[in-house]
């Protein structure tokens, strides 16, 4: 009897496109100025990003825009969430408790800390004109730069794959 070998491929890999974006206005804020600059209709999602981590829940806030015309799907996400971790710290005392709290900042993209949001943009249509929002985002005066990353060299891709 022969041997068989199975292999396994990545099947589930999603392809999309992705923009960063440098901007220190709130993600409401910048998903409006998208919607006012970029031509987007995005809208929040009635369920953030959210992932448990240690015991400590991490939500990240997410738009979404499904253009049903063209195909095309935007989400923007933001790459940071600050929560807050309580703890109670007994000395033995009868008054000796003592509640410290800590913030802890996680990122949903630990390789790009400093962008604050990320538009990703999945469609099968062959062409999305990415010079062209690329160039409507750069406008906005709140933003501070945006620009295209490349997805194959992400290591936490995974990470952006809402559904």
């Amino acid at each position: 009897m022969g041997v068989q070998r199975l292999v396994l491929t990545d099947d589930l890999a999603e392809d999309f496109l992705l923009i960063a974006i440098h901007c220190s206005e709130e993600a409401y804020k910048v998903a409006f100025l998208l919607n006012q600059f970029a031509y987007l209709r995005l809208g929040r999602r009635r369920m953030d990003l959210e992932y448990t981590i240690d015991g400590l829940e991490i939500s990240f806030p997410l738009f979404a825009y499904e253009d049903e015309m063209r195909y095309i799907n935007y989400d923007l996400v933001a790459n940071k969430c600050v929560s807050k971790s309580a703890r109670v710290v007994s000395s033995g005392g009868l008054f000796g408790s003592e509640n410290i709290s800590e913030t802890i900042t996680t990122y949903l993209i630990p390789e790009y800390k400093k962008v604050d949001f990320f538009l990703k943009i999945s469609t099968d249509a062959p062409s999305v004109a990415m010079r062209k929002i690329v160039a409507d985002i750069n406008t906005i005066k709140q933003v501070i730069s945006a620009y295209e990353i490349d997805t194959e060299q992400l290591k936490s891709r995974n990470n952006l794959i809402f559904d």
